[in-house]
């Protein structure tokens, strides 16, 4: 019982490390969150999830996981302004690594805070869709020009494509993927296109898919700080590393299908909840500084 209450301390400990360090880069200018974003509110429902973790071996993750990533994956999560309260975000635990992925809202979330973007959406093309783009021969950029759906369409459920639309201060940008080219997007990860979330809702999974090829032009050429965009291209690359992630996915899918039914008045006691909640443990004497372990 006094190890498990330890090793709970210890991920409180690195949570507060983090919020810590949050702090200092904000009264630097070297991060700038969004206004409506609370990092102390987002770490706590973080270190809640966390308690429940578990590895592919139904091992606790703070058993299992080392203080330097379970640090860098809570960072990452705030400097990109993400919440698991909000569905943006989830932890999985591969090896001794816990590891943050972003779910289709939050890379919504987190792309809208690059280079003057103002608002990404993503939309799939089925089969019987009217579909038709143009193609402006001065700039190579491409523009849809046409898309029309019906609940028919929908229902018979072949994909054709997907498509996101970038809106930013001064310009709409379009891309265009076929399923074809999503397909071999995720033939690069371990499931290769197979796992349940691809499965079940393969048309969230396209949209996913199409926004991080439309956002990486922004967030590459952003001349925003750094540490936003390799938190970015860091949680990007998660996808692709290893099975687990999959489950998860899927799992996040059906939460997500779940919280789209409840009321207004019920995601606000559930958030309210949240933000009540009080870590249970007190600070271990001994734990590694807040600069220690989180590297700087």
């Amino acid at each position: 019982m006094t190890e498990k209450k330890n090793e709970i301390a210890v991920a409180k400990n690195i949570s507060e490390a983090v919020l810590a360090k949050v702090q200092t880069m904000q009264e630097t200018g070297g991060l700038v969150l969004p206004e409506d974003y609370h990092a102390g509110n987002a770490l706590n429902a973080a270190y809640l999830k966390f308690k429940q973790l578990e590895d592919k071996n139904h091992k606790p993750a703070e058993q299992v996981c080392s203080k330097e990533s379970v640090a860098l994956a809570l960072m990452d999560m705030v400097i990109q302004g993400l919440s698991p309260a909000k569905n943006q975000c989830y932890f999985v635990v591969h090896g001794n690594q816990l590891t943050l992925m972003r779910s289709y809202m939050g890379t919504v979330a987190a792309a809208k805070r690059f280079g003057g973007v103002k608002s990404v959406h993503a939309q799939v093309v089925y089969k019987n869709d009217r579909f038709e783009f143009e193609i402006d021969p001065s700039t190579g950029t491409k523009k849809v020009t046409v898309h029309e759906q019906s609940l028919e369409s929908i229902e018979e459920g072949t994909i054709r494509a997907a498509y996101a639309v970038v809106i930013t201060n001064n310009d709409v940008y379009y891309e265009i993927m076929t399923m074809d080219e999503i397909r071999k997007a995720w033939a690069q990860g371990a499931a290769k296109g197979g796992s349940p979330a691809h499965k079940n809702f393969p048309q969230e999974m396209a949209k996913k898919t199409v926004i991080n090829r439309a956002c990486k032009l922004f967030v590459n050429t952003s001349t925003d700080a750094d540490p936003l965009a390799d938190a970015y291209n860091r949680t990007t690359a998660n996808d692709y590393i290893g099975d687990e992630f999959v489950d998860a996915e899927a799992e996040q899918l059906n939460e997500s299908a779940f919280d789209a039914i409840m009321t207004e008045d019920e995601q606000k006691d559930d958030s309210a909840e949240i933000e009540r909640s009080e870590l249970e443990f007190e600070p271990l004497e001994g734990m590694a500084d807040a600069e220690e372990v989180l590297g700087a």
